[in-house]
């Protein structure tokens, strides 16, 4: 059983350190093993990687009696763009993908978050608005259900005097 919590907490280690450090890039991370007071173990480990515009962390829990996740978040952001995907899995087969992207200049917005379940259902928005230049601007909203289902808003906002 000890080996097992060893094994794991290797695992781990290799897991933060998977990838070597870039240009004004910084990377932390941490790694903690142990047995609980039921006697069974688990490995734990957390990193982060840091640069300007863009970060990635990442989680994870191992037990010795095969339940665990993993969790990944990441976000890239600059001048008139965003974007952030977070993933979350578990041992069992469970597990949700949402990703978030936003694009706006010259007068204009796109956006939209999907989320993707393993059972390969997915659900979502996508939001995009537009200046006309004359003080009014249109907009569109379309909402996707996980059954496929879609419900979609438009108009167009008035000039105000």
């Amino acid at each position: 059983m000890y080996t097992h919590v060893l094994s794991f907490a290797a695992l781990a280690a290799a897991l933060v350190a998977a990838a070597g450090p870039a240009d004004a890039q910084v990377r932390r991370g941490h790694v903690a093993a142990g047995r609980s007071a039921a006697g069974h173990g688990f490995a734990q480990w957390r990193s982060a990687s840091r640069q300007p515009g863009s970060a990635t962390v990442r989680r994870g829990l191992q037990t010795s009696d095969g339940r665990g996740y993993r969790h990944e978040r990441s976000r890239d952001h600059g001048s008139g763009h965003y974007s952030a995907d977070r993933s979350t899995q578990f041992n069992n087969g469970r597990g949700a993908t949402t990703s978030r992207d936003a694009n706006w200049g010259d007068g204009s917005f796109n956006g939209s978050r999907t989320t993707s379940l393993n059972n390969g259902n997915s659900f979502g928005r996508t939001t995009s608005a537009t200046n006309n230049g004359d003080g009014t601007a249109n907009y569109s909203s379309t909402l996707t259900g996980p059954q496929g289902a879609t419900r979609t808003v438009s108009g167009t906002v008035p000039h105000r005097p």
